[in-house]
């Protein structure tokens, strides 16, 4: 049984820590993780979340619109080519467009950009490094329909 909702932040901790923290040296817990305008999601199967995401209030200069910034994207390796990254990007979507949102943009890992490319995603600017190793900062349009 596999069911996608709202989390609290701390519930994105383990994942981030396991996924995207091993061996980095950068926070777990972000800066505006509590804030009233951010909002976490999850894919649980079998009782435990194996796919998170954190969507916040956050703007891109390169882009005029109402937007949001996607942020510790997850999914853990024992479920990875499941299709829950899409499961919950879905999900997300649907509360952005109550929100009336119109860009979702994140910096998303080279290895993943092939996966926000399936998912309507598009690179905006050049790569870039950080302590997480090589980035691209990638939007998709939220519609309205």
């Amino acid at each position: 049984m596999v069911s996608v909702k709202k989390i609290d932040a701390k519930d994105t901790y383990h994942l981030r820590l396991e996924v995207l923290r091993k061996n980095i040296d950068l926070p777990h817990e972000f800066d505006g993780d509590l804030d009233e305008t951010t909002f976490h999601v999850g894919v649980i199967e079998d009782h435990n979340i194996v796919c998170i995401g954190t969507f916040m209030k956050n703007s891109l200069e390169e882009i005029k619109g109402i937007q949001y910034q996607l942020r510790g994207m997850a999914t853990s390796s024992e479920v990875r080519g499941k299709g829950y990254g899409k499961l919950l990007l879905n999900f997300a979507t649907n509360e952005l467009l109550k929100l009336k949102v119109e860009f979702l943009w994140c910096n998303a890992r080279e290895v993943a950009v092939k996966f926000y490319e399936k998912n309507q995603f598009e690179i905006i600017g050049d790569r870039f490094e950080n302590k997480a190793g090589p980035h691209y900062k990638m939007f998709k349009t939220i519609k309205n329909e």
